[in-house]
């Protein structure tokens, strides 16, 4: 049985789009144990997938000193593949029998397709989400058949790409008449719960989601939602990968870069140039109104 080592990201957002060329290492070795290395708050994410044997958390050290204690960790076990989809190098210093490395660092164009380019046979590999039975089950239970839910998500890792709360407000006052409840969501911690505050202080029959709950159960609550939108976030791609239909709000983050990746996914972009665009021009009416053109889409 081979064994493959699959190192990615620290960042949500960046560890959720090489979740495709995961989904393509297993369709390749379908018997293979995978051995998954990224960074904390993307662990819980990988976690879920059945092909999935181990999680390997890679917490960022001075000095680079993490990338030696990964190596003394995987140095004495012979990998088939290893596949480095952060340009670590890492994989030059551990037996293995193939290796797969994509250049590190950012550079223009869709970071999608700079993964999927590690198989250039293949066309864009789009990402995919696991969730345990259990998940699901819970999931159901809070977020029941016989409603439409609208995924909110307020937050951002920083502020220049959060559009304003009020209008996330009115947004979901404007989608209360096609039956759609708001349910909040954001990461974990005091500053990502601060920053959904005045979102959920205003709309009170909002269910509040967000927190430190396990990335399998949030792609759960997720799969049961109508309709995201969000700012450019982990939890953004995240909801593209669970096939939802997925509204992606872009200010001074790169939409030719990041924008959400799927069949039924969406951008709506601040007027500006791109990268400098202050979010704050993006218009209640223009996201309103795209909102409303995806759900129609849906039928």
């Amino acid at each position: 049985m081979k064994r493959i080592l699959f190192i990615t990201s620290n960042r949500l957002g960046d560890a959720v789009i090489s979740s495709g060329v995961l989904n393509e290492v297993i369709a390749r070795q379908p018997r293979a144990r995978i051995t998954v290395v990224c960074g904390p708050v993307a662990a819980s994410y990988f976690e879920p997938c059945p092909a999935v044997e181990r999680v390997i958390v890679l917490e960022k050290r001075r000095f680079d000193l993490h990338w030696a204690d990964l190596w003394r960790r995987c140095v004495l076990r012979w990998w088939d593949i290893v596949i480095d989809l952060r340009g670590s190098g890492i994989s030059f210093f551990l037996p293995c029998g193939t290796r797969r490395i994509m250049r590190g660092g950012r550079r223009p164009g869709a970071r999608i397709g700079q993964l999927s380019s590690v198989f250039p046979d293949t066309p864009i590999l789009r990402p995919a989400s696991w969730s345990r039975p259990g998940q699901m089950r819970l999931a159901e239970a809070i977020l029941p058949k016989g409603k439409r839910y609208l995924a909110l998500a307020p937050t951002a890792n920083w502020d220049g790409k959060i559009w304003p709360a009020d209008r996330f407000v009115a947004l979901a006052e404007a989608l209360d008449a096609q039956g759609l409840q708001p349910v909040v969501f954001y990461g974990p911690g005091a500053s990502e719960h601060a920053r959904a505050r005045a979102v959920l202080d205003a709309l009170p029959d909002a269910l509040d989601l967000g927190g430190d709950h396990p990335l399998g159960l949030v792609a759960a609550f997720l799969r049961r939602c109508t309709l995201f939108v969000g700012n450019d976030s982990g939890l953004m791609h995240l909801a593209a990968a669970t096939g939802i239909a997925t509204l992606g709000l872009f200010g001074p983050s790169r939409v030719s870069e990041y924008a959400p990746c799927g069949s039924r996914a969406r951008s709506v972009v601040a007027p500006g140039p791109e990268g400098e665009a202050p979010i704050a021009g993006l218009s209640t009416a223009q996201v309103i109104a795209s909102a409303c053109a995806l759900l129609r889409d849906e039928g």
